[in-house]
């Protein structure tokens, strides 16, 4: 079987942003999911790797970043996904978790073949990212319950176009690391 690695992306948020009040309700829904999916990928040694938008704020550490979204109104949306000490962190400026960021060679170094999708947003940056994901052949996994949608027709239809024209296999959280 592959390396795999558990990817969260753009969960360290402070949503004050267009859109946000259309992905809250999503986001609630999935941070209990994705809290106890990372528990368990955590507990068999499966790596973390958190890739977060910037914001336009061009820093080299993730600890301002979570210190500010911790300090905003949705902290409770944060709290429960922090990072710990030995997750990896990776920034990007775009919706993928690859354009002009170091994954893909982080993942090559770590040896990671199989990438497991979670985070937001289902029809932008998870969509992009699993594109982008397919082209460079890593495997990927969609944990439908694991992703947070603004849309959710337009979300279902790019759980489907991964899992149809990328080859993603989509499936439930508890389908891993059970």
């Amino acid at each position: 079987m592959s390396k795999t690695a558990l990817i969260v992306i753009d969960m360290i948020n402070t949503y004050d942003h267009e859109d946000a009040e259309l992905l809250l309700p999503s986001v609630t829904t999935v941070v209990p999911v994705l809290t106890d999916l990372l528990a368990r990928a955590r507990r068999n040694d499966v790596p973390v790797i958190y890739v977060n938008d910037n914001f336009g704020e061009w820093r080299s550490h993730h600890g301002e970043l979570l210190d500010h979204a911790l300090a905003g109104p949705h902290a409770g949306l944060v709290e429960p996904l922090r990072p710990d000490k030995s997750s990896l962190f990776v920034l990007k400026a775009r919706h993928s978790i690859f354009f002009d960021t170091p994954l893909a060679y982080l993942l090559r170094q770590q040896g990671i073949e199989r990438l497991v999708l979670s985070g937001q947003v289902t029809e932008q940056c998870v969509l992009y990212s699993s594109l982008d994901a397919h082209i460079r052949h890593f495997d990927v996994v969609i944990p439908r319950d694991a992703v947070a949608h603004i849309h959710e027709d337009l979300a279902d239809a790019a759980l489907r176009m991964m899992e149809r024209n990328m080859g993603a296999l989509v499936c439930e959280s508890q389908e891993l690391w059970a």
